[in-house]
């Protein structure tokens, strides 16, 4: 099957699926061009709720998005310049990472992004992993039993990611933009428990986004500075584990300066 023939597959699969055909209101056209049958297979994974599929669609889908990460190119973490206490900041796509583990923003229900073709981090990483890890975050939630309490965090395996797992974390929201005493110890919580997860799986290298900043309104240098000291610190404390590779990933050039900026102000 060709990577076109692959598209329209997946999309006539999941337009009569009940929730998907529920979500767009109804009967559609398949878009002519690519580039818009892309979008329209996204917008379907991104609303599809979080149950098994069958295991041709899923060999489907698979072969579809390794075949796009093809395209996408991968990033290697070995070609990474990092510091001696081994800390990098990369602007790029971090669903393009070959890191032992990649760090999504993720919500309190862990569920991923329902918003068809959101610009988040989480809709980017559940999309390009599959639909595979929305069923694994509902097993995690289902046998949980409550929402994920902001802080913490779980591991996911990556699915069609580059990167091996997905930590799962929840940031703190901050309304006003100006982080309270417990904001600042919610976000190191994050990044700490991150870290603490990491390790105990023996994780070599873990790439953080800017967690809790964009809508969540954390200002982004107090935000960084934050990551930065979290894991300096969790360096420090844990000698077994200060070899394992921390990557700050950003997505815009202001946010590279003020992580390059803070690293180098030691």
């Amino acid at each position: 099957m060709t990577q076109d023939g692959r598209l329209e597959y997946l999309i006539n699969a999941l337009l009569v699926d009940p929730a998907c055909a529920y979500a767009i209101g109804g009967p559609i056209d398949i878009p002519p061009s690519r580039d818009d049958r892309r979008h329209l297979l996204r917008a379907l994974m991104n609303v599809r709720m979080p149950e098994q599929a069958s295991e041709e669609f899923l060999a489907i889908q698979d072969a579809y998005l390794k075949e796009r990460l093809a395209e996408r190119g991968v990033t290697r973490v070995s070609a990474l310049p990092f510091t001696e206490d081994g800390m990098a900041v990369w602007r790029g796509d971090i669903t393009t990472l070959d890191a032992d583990a990649i760090v999504n923003a993720a919500n309190s229900q862990m569920l991923g992004c329902f918003v068809p073709n959101h610009r988040c981090i989480d809709n980017a990483i559940h999309t390009y992993a599959g639909i595979q890890l929305r069923l694994a975050c509902k097993r995690i939630m289902d046998e949980q039993g409550h929402e994920e309490p902001t802080g913490a965090a779980k591991l996911t395996p990556g699915f069609n990611l580059p990167a091996v797992h997905v930590l799962q974390t929840v940031g703190p929201i901050v309304p006003t933009g100006i982080p309270s005493a417990h904001d600042r110890e919610l976000l190191a919580s994050c990044y700490r428990s991150c870290l603490e997860l990491g390790a105990a799986h023996d994780l070599r290298s873990v790439a953080f986004c800017c967690i809790s900043t964009g809508e969540f309104r954390y200002p982004n240098r107090e935000a960084a500075q934050v990551a930065i000291n979290t894991v300096r610190a969790f360096k420090s404390e844990q000698p077994n584990h200060s070899q394992m590779k921390v990557i700050f990933n950003v997505f815009k050039p202001v946010d590279e300066q003020i992580y390059r900026d803070l690293l180098a102000s030691r």
